[in-house]
């Protein structure tokens, strides 16, 4: 991405895929690929440099506009983001302000429409924990749906179900308790990023090791 500075100020945001005009001159887009950063500057045109000091994973929060600022004494343009506002780790509820006014909020699918379907305390805005939370149970019930043939086999022809494969359906479901129980008791977004964040849990000058406090689900036969 690049900028056209004309009298000191940034006058228009250039994608670099086509030429432009500037005064009575017309250049091809190739300036863009073949010309020096240099021979660019001199005719007004800087690459915009991205300062993503601020920007944050958009899973957990919702990160601002961007603010293009030129330095003429630098002879650069940067793009800088704002503090990001974390995402709602808890439920929001109706209030009665929300049942007395029988509106669906701003957002909402129906929104603008009568209703008579939610009342105070149900869920109006979903957090991240119950995103997440349902999400593990959809892994969940994924992994198991692979061995269900087995329950299936037993109903139908009585045919024992192998101790390995009980054994892994419950350390499943086990992990998967353990999982909701992390994710519910995360304080904060910022907790629940931590959960899902990889680190490097090897000791010094040990091969790398990249886990992340959740833990991840038991793989059968491993």
């Amino acid at each position: 991405m690049y900028a056209l500075i004309t009298d000191g100020s940034i006058a228009k945001y250039l994608r670099g895929n086509r030429g432009i005009t500037i005064g009575d001159i017309q250049y091809p887009r190739d300036i863009f690929s073949k010309w020096t950063e240099a021979e660019r500057n001199a005719i007004g045109i800087f690459e915009v440099i991205q300062n993503n000091a601020k920007k944050k994973d958009e899973a957990y929060y919702i990160n601002t506009d961007q603010t293009f600022t030129y330095d003429a004494d630098a002879g650069t343009v940067t793009a800088t983001y704002g503090d990001a506002t974390a995402k709602a780790h808890a439920d929001t509820l109706y209030t009665q302000d929300d049942v007395d006014e029988d509106v669906y909020p701003e957002g909402h699918a129906q929104a603008g429409e009568r209703k008579s379907t939610f009342a105070k305390d149900d869920v109006k805005i979903e957090g991240l924990k119950t995103i997440r939370i349902r999400t593990v149970k959809s892994q969940a019930a994924n992994i198991l749906a692979e061995t269900d043939w087995y329950i299936v086999r037993k109903a139908d022809a009585n045919t024992a179900i192998p101790s390995a494969i009980t054994t892994y359906r419950a350390a499943v479901r086990t992990k998967c308790a353990a999982m909701e129980t992390a994710i519910t008791n995360a304080s904060n977004t910022p907790a629940i990023e931590t959960l899902y964040t990889y680190v490097n849990t090897a000791d010094e000058g040990d091969p790398v090791v990249m886990e992340r406090p959740l833990g991840e689900f038991p793989v059968l036969g491993s």
